[in-house]
């Protein structure tokens, strides 16, 4: 996988308060869903936050930093990657940004590491245009899901 390939940016507008932002990101996995921001079961093991998804399964993820309320990082796996590589410094790092905006909120979400994850080129590449294309879908919910959350101004 060449190094055009490592890295996802995708960003939107969110006209909705910062705080009302940062309290969605700031939750490890929320991004898994199909399209609609629900909730999940988290269970915190090991240093870990377990999230349990009714339809995509469990997914082990690290918080790596919180700068409330303008920075939240995470490193998770690819559901491809196998179970004893889990975590094991082989995952892609999740980080968003916000950043406030008159009306509202700049959200960008960057996902980067594809090249190194220990699993063949195609594999990489599956997971690299499977998560491009779900990270513009789950900014879109976020986006819907935080709107849907603010009470309409008089």
């Amino acid at each position: 996988m060449s190094s055009l390939n490592d890295s996802i940016e995708r960003q939107i507008d969110i006209d909705a308060p910062i705080e009302r932002v940062w309290q969605l990101v700031s939750e490890p996995g929320w991004w898994i869903n199909e399209g609609e921001i629900r909730e999940h079961r988290l269970e915190e093991r090991d240093g870990l936050t377990v999230v349990h998804d009714g339809t995509h399964g469990a997914f082990s993820i690290r918080t790596v930093e919180l700068r409330e309320p303008h920075f939240a990082s995470f490193r998770w796996e690819p559901g491809s990657i196998p179970e004893e590589e889990r975590m094991a410094g082989k995952q892609t790092l999740v980080e968003f940004f916000l950043e406030e905006r008159p009306g509202g909120v700049t959200l960008k979400v960057v996902e980067s590491g594809f090249a190194s994850l220990p699993i063949p080129a195609e594999e990489q590449k599956k997971a690299f245009d499977g998560n491009s294309e779900g990270w513009t879908v789950e900014m879109a919910a976020a986006r819907t899901f935080l709107l849907a959350e603010v009470p309409a101004s008089e």
